[in-house]
C-alpha cells in the first residue's frame, strides 16, 4: 500500500491506517468487511482499535444493508474536523513545495512538465 502525506507525517500506526482510509473516501460508505479488505489489515488488530474509533464518535454507522452496517467519518466530530484541515493543510504544503521546483524541472523535461501542471491544476 503506498504512504499518504498523513501516513508520512504522524506515521503508521493501525487507527491512523483506519482514519486515513475514510479520508481519502470520504464520499462513500464501508462495512468493516471491506476496510479490512481496503487496508490488507489483519481482523484482530482492526476490531482492536475500531472499537475506540466508534466510542470517540469518530466514525458513524450510515445504514444498513442486510446484516452489514456501513460506516463513514463523522464530519460533525471535533477530532475529525482537526484531521479533514491537517490533510488539507498537508497536501497544500506538498504541491507548494512541487510547484516550487517547477520552473527547474520545465527547463529540462517541458513536455513531462506540461504532463505535471495538467495533473496537479
Amino acid at each position: 500500500m503506498e504512504e499518504t502525506l498523513l501516513i508520512g507525517f504522524l506515521g503508521n500506526s493501525p487507527t491512523l491506517r483506519i482514519l486515513d482510509f475514510f479520508l481519502d473516501n470520504r464520499l462513500f460508505d464501508y462495512s468493516r468487511r471491506e476496510i479490512i479488505q481496503n487496508l490488507s489489515m489483519g481482523r484482530a488488530t482492526f476490531f482492536k482499535y475500531w472499537k475506540e474509533l466508534e466510542e470517540l464518535g469518530v466514525v458513524k454507522v450510515t445504514r444498513k444493508v442486510g446484516k452489514s452496517k456501513l460506516y463513514r467519518l463523522n464530519e460533525e466530530n471535533e477530532v475529525v474536523q482537526k484531521l479533514i484541515l491537517l490533510d488539507s493543510v498537508l497536501c497544500h504544503f506538498y504541491y507548494a513545495k512541487l510547484f516550487q521546483f517547477l520552473p527547474v524541472f520545465e527547463k529540462r523535461c517541458p513536455s513531462h512538465a506540461q504532463v505535471l501542471y495538467y495533473l496537479v491544476l
